[in-house]
């Protein structure tokens, strides 16, 4: 098992993810390796969660020569991907080679970096747009966004996709590289969603950016400034 308990998180240590997140967090690592590079841990990061948190059953196959049991992964039919816009949309296309069955929601949400953070060091969060699926009990979600910093914008997130919708049988907040602040808010906020990180990196700088995180995702990965 590649999913440790780090008790405000959990962490993936698959040695390829930690090779990916290694070359992600490069100023040397140009847009198309850093957008590739994102959907690389997206996937790393499905498979690790199909491993670490979904059941499998055995069935009965026939080969071309004999009938054999085999095992097939559940679930597979009920999963979430909520997309965190912009810097997510590479890494849920990694998740989705890992899901291709997934239904899909979209989130866009961002922080307000003018106003500055709060007394409680929180921004304040702008949500523009939210379309979700239905989410039933049945369900692994996944919240995908690679930058948990402060927690309020993964905070304000998962507001949105556990309102007026049922416990579901998984609920991850998953992101690349995480703030130890940002988690205990997720946590204190959301208590019944598993926080699933590559990494948890030192700190918050004065401007709420990880370090030494890997600068702003969406910006080096659509090149905009």
């Amino acid at each position: 098992m590649t999913i440790e308990n780090r008790d405000e998180a959990y962490l993936v240590t698959h040695a390829l993810a930690k090779d990916t997140l290694s070359k992600l967090r490069s100023v040397e690592t140009e847009q198309v390796a850093f957008r590739k590079g994102l959907v690389k841990l997206g996937r790393i990061c499905g498979y690790e969660i199909i491993d670490g948190r979904m059941e499998t059953e055995y069935v009965q196959i026939e080969t071309p020569l004999a009938d054999t049991m085999g095992e097939r992964v559940k679930g597979l039919d009920d999963v979430v991907i909520v997309n965190v816009l912009r810097a997510a949309t590479p890494f849920v296309e990694g998740l989705l080679k890992a899901f291709p069955r997934a239904r899909q929601g979209v989130i866009s949400a961002s922080r307000d970096e003018e106003a500055g953070r709060n007394e409680d060091g929180e921004f304040p969060i702008t949500v523009d747009y939210v379309k979700l699926p239905e989410i039933t009990e049945e369900d692994t979600v996944i919240v995908a966004d690679p930058m948990l910093a402060t927690g309020s914008t993964m905070g304000r997130v998962l507001e949105h996709v556990t309102e007026n919708a049922p416990e579901p049988e998984h609920l991850i907040a998953l992101s690349a590289v995480s703030a130890p602040e940002g988690l205990v808010r997720v946590a204190d906020q959301c208590p019944e969603a598993d926080l699933l990180t590559v990494a948890i990196d030192d700190e918050l700088d004065e401007n709420g950016f990880i370090v030494p995180g890997l600068g702003d995702a969406g910006d080096r990965a659509f090149r905009t400034t």
